[in-house]
């Protein structure tokens, strides 16, 4: 079996826990993680680094590229990447200590990478934890989130999201650009944590191309910081076209392209857009959940460096 049909049949079969009111996404109190070492290129330093995945307790070492575990439906930005046999590490999601278990920490960070004393390259990165899959290894900083399986097979239509969190922003008025390989941009406005819900009803033509129907949203940007934990915070989900409502944002549209462009794996075994052309009716039932949590808002390399946020115990209300 082909290794894109094992990730799907992995989605179909095992991306839920069952409890006593509803079905949540297994592996959602971030309890469990998976740690991988990873010994980087000699020619960038040679050092072993550890990054986390979010699955059952164990470990994933060496450089291989990873294929989420235990039907575990959550990937994130750790990632190992491969440019021209250079075999380099980022981690920009930490597993932290929270009472008697776990959490998840996500932060915004410049990550450096000096080749042989010499060549110095320094990108801008966020950290993001998301239910779909992590095509490693990535093998160009160019539109990096092709390498982003996004979202999972999901049928069902929960009244609200909710989880615990907490937000640490910059303190920057601004935020910038920084892909390693062009001049560092000012980007107006400040940077906020964010998390995306998407409900959509997708398909895919006989090339291969995947269209949705956007079903039901909720979308926040996490605009002030948290002396605390916020916990059981209950975000409500918008069904239908919302574009006449008072509580929507241009940010709430349609994703058709730009910057934080989304990519799912087809039929083909290749990852392609995911093209947003309509608003679906509110009774339509979708067919996937897309769901991101992010300590930076605007799309790849683009944020101010210290931006935090940590989450917990994520959970559906029906």
């Amino acid at each position: 079996m082909k290794r894109s049909s094992l990730i799907l049949l992995a989605f179909v079969v095992f991306p839920f826990a069952a409890n006593a009111q509803s079905v949540q996404l297994k592996y959602s109190n971030f309890d469990n993680w998976i740690t991988r070492d990873i010994r980087e290129s000699k020619i960038i330093g040679g050092a072993t680094k550890t990054i986390y995945e979010v699955g059952p307790s164990g470990t994933w070492n060496g450089a291989v590229p990873y294929v989420n575990q235990g039907g575990s439906p959550w990937a994130n930005s750790n990632i190992m990447a491969k440019v021209a046999g250079v075999t380099k590490s980022n981690i920009s999601v930490f597993r932290e200590k929270r009472g008697n278990g776990y959490c998840a920490r996500m932060t915004t960070h410049v990550v450096g990478v000096k080749v042989l004393g010499l060549v110095n390259v320094h990108v801008l990165a966020a950290g993001s934890i998301y239910v779909g899959n992590m095509m490693e290894p990535i093998t160009s900083s160019s539109n990096p989130m092709r390498y982003l399986d996004y979202g999972i097979p999901f049928t069902v239509k929960p009244s609200s999201i909710q989880f615990d969190y907490k937000v640490k922003l910059s303190g920057k008025s601004d935020r910038i650009r920084q892909t390693g390989f062009s001049p560092v941009k000012t980007i107006p406005g400040m940077d906020h944590p964010s998390f995306i819900l998407l409900l959509q009803k997708r398909w895919e033509d006989s090339e291969g191309n995947i269209y949705a129907k956007r079903v039901g949203t909720a979308i926040q940007y996490f605009t002030k910081e948290t002396a605390d934990w916020v916990n059981g915070a209950k975000f409500k989900i918008y069904y239908g076209d919302i574009t006449g409502e008072n509580y929507y944002k241009p940010y709430m549209n349609l994703f058709q392209g730009g910057d934080d462009q989304k990519y799912a794996l087809n039929s083909k075994g290749k990852m392609v857009p995911v093209r947003e052309i309509e608003w679906g009716d509110a009774n339509e039932t979708p067919t996937h959940l897309c769901l991101q949590f992010a300590s930076s808002h605007g799309g790849a390399y683009i944020g101010a460096e210290g931006t935090t946020l940590w989450l917990d115990n994520v959970k559906f209300n029906y």
